[in-house]
């Protein structure tokens, strides 16, 4: 791995990498995949640490190597009462490297998803309900998991990344799209309002 991200600063042992932000070239590039032994190094491993670290840091639901200038196919996942998505279920600390998803339904929900290289913007973005995920996790072993629901499509947005996709390529109506401050005022309680119902459905 080359490891010359661009770096934000130091804390703790970790280095806060910086995100990208749309209009960034990084953020288009289809990331490659990465091998036993590359993953095995402490390059990686450390690059690991890094990434965790600045979407902690940022409040990210999520974060994929390509967001902070890295491109390889690595994402990791965690919620835990983020502030930016309170109604969203608790995923733990997820680590995927050369992940796959497979459709499992043709079902979908509707979603206002943001991005933390998309900056101050939210839009309706449309996702399977229920999907299969597999790839490796950290250490190189097996990772083999199904996931409804939100939790299904934050995996979703997140290898979206590693092909070059944001999530407003996928919003269907550019009128859903609308600032953070816009959304609280006028479009959260009627969301979450749908979404909570359909959280306990799916992921309950």
């Amino acid at each position: 791995m080359t490891r010359q991200p661009e770096r934000a600063w130091y804390a703790f042992g970790v280095t806060l990498l910086k995100i990208a932000q749309i209009g960034h070239p990084i953020l288009r590039q289809r990331a490659r995949e990465v091998t036993q032994e590359e993953l095995a190094s402490e390059a990686t491993q450390r690059f690991i640490d890094d990434l965790i670290a600045t979407m902690r840091d940022a409040n990210g639901a999520g974060l994929a190597a390509t967001q902070v200038h890295e491109p390889v196919r690595i994402v990791a996942v965690e919620v835990e009462n983020n502030p930016r998505y309170p109604y969203k279920p608790k995923i733990p600390l997820t680590v995927v490297v050369n992940p796959v998803i497979e459709k499992l339904t043709e079902e979908t929900f509707e979603n206002y998803e943001g991005c933390l290289s998309v900056p101050n913007l939210r839009g309706v973005v449309e996702r399977h309900v229920e999907i299969r995920l597999t790839g490796w996790d950290r250490e190189g072993k097996p990772i083999d998991r199904l996931y409804r629901g939100l939790s299904a499509g934050t995996f979703q947005h997140e290898t979206d990344h590693l092909d070059g996709v944001l999530f407003v390529d996928r919003v269907k109506d550019p009128r859903t799209l609308c600032t953070w401050a816009e959304f609280d005022r006028y479009h959260k309680q009627a969301f979450v309002e749908r979404i909570v119902p359909f959280v306990r459905r799916t992921e309950g």
